[in-house]
């Protein structure tokens, strides 16, 4: 990569020569450039609603870039080390579906681990894909899972040799990597194309230090939520594309299918920003966000009853190698739960953790996290684990182990419905989702058997008080099933 021509942002400066020039509007959107919503104005400032505008010549258009978005996604490509760039402006979430819709036909077979997140499962409803699941890895201390082993994905190829995608996770959500090398390696040698949800990865690309990234481990496809680590605003992400496996004209076709045609410039020119301030300086702000990520995991772990978990959990197979920027605490020595750390921490101490599950808490250390504010979290810390230490936690264990799918996502989405108390519907095939978010992992998916575990877990995410997102009912009282 050649980290001077990285310097320029296309897009960017176009935006602010768009800005300079003063441009009287007589097109969308309708505030022309804030004069009709002045509380926003007063609020974020007239420069962002000056810019927050249109596609234009000048400008470029989502639609079909020939400008200075192309140069933008060039650009980005080339940062990341693969074949071509597309931005995306509605999340990581589209740019996973797109990935599984522009590989899986209906009826085709994808093999995938079930802690994916739930726009994996959308997508699948959305292309008629199979799921042929793979068990991750668990470790039963922390209650969470890991990557997947790679003999676990031999086997899956070596039963489903006509599977067409091999979906991973790189990193989970806590940090930890599969051997992606060498999965990609197996699953290439099969002709099947490996589609990687990089969420949580955007920085990884820039450090040696750091597990490998998607395009260096030579994936076809990863999403990558610019957002989370990499400093764009939210909702703003990357999907690259590298192999050619993967045919990326029918994935720009794929893209447009959901794809806004009013996209908008704030989240895209900032992923032009970002993705200059990593080619650029990355290597120096990931020693900087490791160095910070590391005397924090140090001060917490000199903390009677907490654990910091880190690269001592590397076993160079589910937990190949492991992201330091994900600051995980177990706290169930102390008493609590991670969803009543997490309350603490925000109520009392004005902290705001990324996640929470029955026995930890995640901290994001990124490019914006200073030396002070995350002082601030190891004192907090420091302060709960004596005020509210007890010796018995109220807690249940996890569903962590492959659920049995009964009816794939889409016929199961598709499908006469009805709807049942919580508790009737140990036993019968869910047509809905179930989730704590975040981190957005399915409890339960579409097509797959509710059992009796899992209907307790939700119940104690519930006494948490944690989010429950996907049911129609918004108390999760009352879920929707197959049948009529």
């Amino acid at each position: 990569m050649n980290v001077k021509s990285q310097t320029s942002m296309p897009l960017f400066e176009a935006l602010c020569e768009y800005h300079r020039k003063n441009v009287i509007p007589f097109d969308v959107p309708g505030h022309k450039h804030g004069r009709g919503i002045p509380q926003l104005v007063e609020f974020l400032g007239e420069t962002t609603l000056q810019v927050d505008v249109n596609s234009m010549k000048s400008l470029d258009s989502i639609g079909n870039p020939i400008g200075v978005i192309k140069q933008a996604q060039n650009l980005a490509a080339k940062a990341f080390g693969a074949r071509e760039c597309f931005f995306m402006v509605n999340g990581t979430t589209s740019a996973v579906q797109a990935m599984i819709m522009s590989v899986c036909k209906p009826g085709e077979k994808i093999i995938l681990p079930r802690n994916a997140h739930k726009s994996a499962i959308n997508g699948l409803v959305l292309s008629g894909a199979i799921p042929v699941y793979i068990q991750p890895g668990v470790d039963e201390r922390l209650g969470i899972a890991n990557g997947v082993k790679l003999e676990d994905v031999k086997k899956a190829i070596r039963e489903n040799p006509d599977a067409k995608a091999l979906f991973l996770i790189n990193p989970t959500y806590y940090g930890m990597t599969s051997n992606i090398k060498e999965i990609v390696n197996e699953a290439h040698s099969n002709s099947i194309a490996v589609l990687v949800d990089e969420a949580h990865g955007a920085h990884l690309h820039f450090h040696e230090q750091l597990p490998v990234s998607a395009m260096e481990a030579g994936a076809d496809m990863s999403a990558v939520s610019m957002h989370k680590t990499g400093g764009s605003l939210t909702q703003s992400s990357l999907l690259l594309v590298k192999n050619r496996l993967v045919d990326n004209k029918f994935v720009r076709i794929v893209i447009k299918l959901t794809l806004t045609t009013s996209a908008s410039y704030l989240l895209m020119s900032s992923l032009d920003v970002a993705r200059r301030n990593l080619a650029v300086e990355g290597k120096e702000i990931m020693d900087r966000v490791l160095k910070i990520s590391r005397n924090a995991r140090k001060e917490i772990n000199d903390i009677e009853g907490l654990y910091a978990f880190g690269g001592e959990l590397v076993n160079g197979d589910d937990v190949f190698s492991f992201d330091e920027t994900k600051l995980g605490i177990c706290v169930s020595e102390i008493g609590l739960t991670g969803f009543e750390m997490y309350d603490i921490l925000r109520d009392e101490y004005n902290i705001q953790m990324e996640m929470a599950d029955a026995y930890n808490v995640l901290a994001i250390i990124s490019i914006g996290d200073t030396e002070g504010a995350v002082q601030k979290l190891v004192e907090a810390l420091s302060e709960i684990s004596k005020k509210y230490r007890r010796e018995n936690i109220s807690t249940a264990k996890p569903i962590l182990k492959n659920p049995e799918v009964v009816v794939s996502p889409r016929d199961a989405f598709y499908s006469c419905q009805k709807t049942v108390r919580l508790e009737r519907a140990i036993g019968q095939i869910s047509g809905e989702a179930v989730m704590a978010y975040p981190p957005g992992i399915p409890i339960f998916a579409m097509g797959e058997r509710i059992t009796s575990d899992m209907v307790e877990y939700i119940k104690f995410l519930k006494s948490q008080n944690a989010s429950i997102t996907g049911t129609e009912d918004p108390g999760a009282d009352y879920i929707k099933v197959l049948g009529m």
